[in-house]
């Protein structure tokens, strides 16, 4: 078994994860909180001090710095369900603190907008 990938002695670099998924989320399919793929998570320097596992550890390292949630679950290799649940145990202990993605809507009666919509069905057309 490789340790190229750091301290993750769980995965191996042909074979890849040596551990079940569900075993990573203790066999939980949803998180306790509602988060987005865009949800920004960061982690709070008083974090909580109890060891919930190597994934969430590695989880704790990647949000020092504000971390999107899809790009959690991309630096971690799992998928956005289970990094979600991984990440709702850091929620409730504490550890980490999440916002909601800043959605910046267009103003819906921009009338440049409107009329460049309309110009673009009549090109269509």
């Amino acid at each position: 078994m490789s340790e190229s990938h750091g301290h993750q002695p769980w995965v191996d670099e042909k074979a890849g994860r040596l551990v079940r998924l569900y075993t990573v989320s203790s066999g939980r399919t949803r998180p306790t909180s509602d988060f987005d793929l865009l949800t920004m998570v960061v982690a709070v320097e008083d974090g909580a001090g109890n060891y919930l596992g190597p994934d969430h550890a590695r989880l704790l390292e990647l949000c020092q710095k504000p971390i999107s949630l899809a790009e959690l679950a991309a630096h971690l290799h799992l998928p956005a369900t289970i990094t979600k649940v991984l990440l709702s145990d850091l929620v409730d202990s504490g550890a980490v603190t999440t916002r909601a993605p800043a959605v910046a809507a267009p103003d819906p009666t921009d009338r440049d907008l409107l009329e460049a919509v309309l110009h673009g069905l009549r090109t269509r057309l």
